[in-house]
C-alpha cells in the first residue's frame, strides 16, 4: 500500500475526513436564500464519505451530485444512502475536481468543506464558477487566519504548507474580484475540530495499527496526523477553516 492508500484506510468508516459538523452544514445552508419551491441541482465536491452529503439531502429539495477522487469513500457514502434511505437524491461521481464533466450553469449550489484547498482556493473559484447558474451559490470552507498578527514560526509553518492562507477579508476580496458577493461567514469553533474529527479518527488509531500490522508506513501516518493535532493545539487562537457562502453575479 502506499501512503495515500493507509491515508484512506485510517479515514474508512468515519463520518467526515475533515473539521467541521452537522451544525455547520446547517448554519452555512441557512445563509443561503435557496428557494424552497423548486428542485434545486448540487454538486458536493470532495466529498469524501459523505457526512454533509448527507446533511443537505435531508434539507433542500433537489438532488445532489456527490464528487470525490476516492471509491472507497463513495462506496461508504453509497451505503449510508441506501441505509437512510437517499438513494433519489444522492447520485456519486469519483471525479478529480480539477476535471469535472459539469456543464455550464449547470447547478443551483456548490458545495465544498475542507476540499478546495486541493487544487487552490483562488483555481477554484474560477474553475466551478462556470458550473453555477447566475444567481447560484458557492459554499466553501477554506484554511483562514483568524487574528490580524501570529507567531513568526507559525506564518513560516503555512506559508510552506498552503501559501494562500490569509485573513478573510482577503478571502472575499478574491471572491468578489471573481464575480461573486459575499452572503455570509463564520469560521468553525474549536470542538468542529477536536471533537467531530479530531477525536474520532485518534479513536482510530489502535485498529488502524493494527489491521495494517504496525508497519513502519502505518506508524509514519498515525505520527503525521497526531502532529498535526498537536500542531493545531498549539495554534487554534490563530487560525480556523472560514465558511463563506457566496453568490454568483455575472
Amino acid at each position: 500500500m502506499t501512503e495515500l492508500e493507509f491515508i484512506t484506510d485510517l479515514h474508512k468508516n468515519s463520518d467526515r475526513q475533515g473539521s467541521g459538523s452537522e451544525n455547520d452544514t446547517l448554519k452555512a445552508l441557512d445563509l443561503s436564500n435557496l428557494p424552497t419551491d423548486q428542485n434545486l441541482k448540487v454538486a458536493d465536491i470532495g466529498c469524501g464519505s459523505g457526512g454533509q452529503t448527507f446533511s443537505l439531502a435531508k434539507n433542500i429539495n433537489g438532488q445532489i451530485t456527490a464528487v470525490d477522487l476516492f471509491p472507497k469513500f463513495l462506496n461508504e457514502l453509497n451505503a449510508k444512502s441506501q441505509n437512510l434511505g437517499l438513494t433519489d437524491k444522492i447520485v456519486t461521481l469519483q471525479k478529480s475536481m480539477d476535471n469535472l464533466p459539469f456543464n455550464e450553469g449547470e447547478f443551483d449550489l456548490i458545495w465544498s468543506e475542507g476540499a478546495l484547498y486541493n487544487i487552490g482556493f483562488e483555481n477554484g473559484l474560477k474553475k466551478w464558477k462556470d458550473y453555477l447558474k447566475v444567481g447560484g451559490y458557492l459554499a466553501v470552507s477554506e484554511i483562514t487566519w483568524i487574528t490580524q498578527t501570529r507567531p513568526k514560526e507559525i506564518e513560516e509553518f503555512w506559508k510552506t504548507e498552503y501559501p494562500e492562507v490569509y485573513i478573510a477579508s482577503n478571502k472575499i476580496k478574491q471572491l468578489e474580484n471573481n464575480g461573486y458577493s459575499l452572503e455570509g461567514y463564520f469560521h468553525l469553533g474549536q470542538d468542529s475540530w477536536i471533537e467531530t474529527y479530531y477525536k474520532p479518527m485518534q479513536a482510530r488509531f489502535e485498529n488502524f495499527l493494527k489491521r495494517n500490522n504496525n508497519s513502519e508506513l502505518a506508524r509514519k501516518v498515525v505520527e503525521g496526523n497526531q502532529a498535526e493535532m498537536d500542531l493545531y493545539q498549539k495554534i487554534k487562537a490563530y487560525y480556523s477553516y472560514g465558511c463563506y457562502l457566496d453568490r454568483k453575479n455575472e
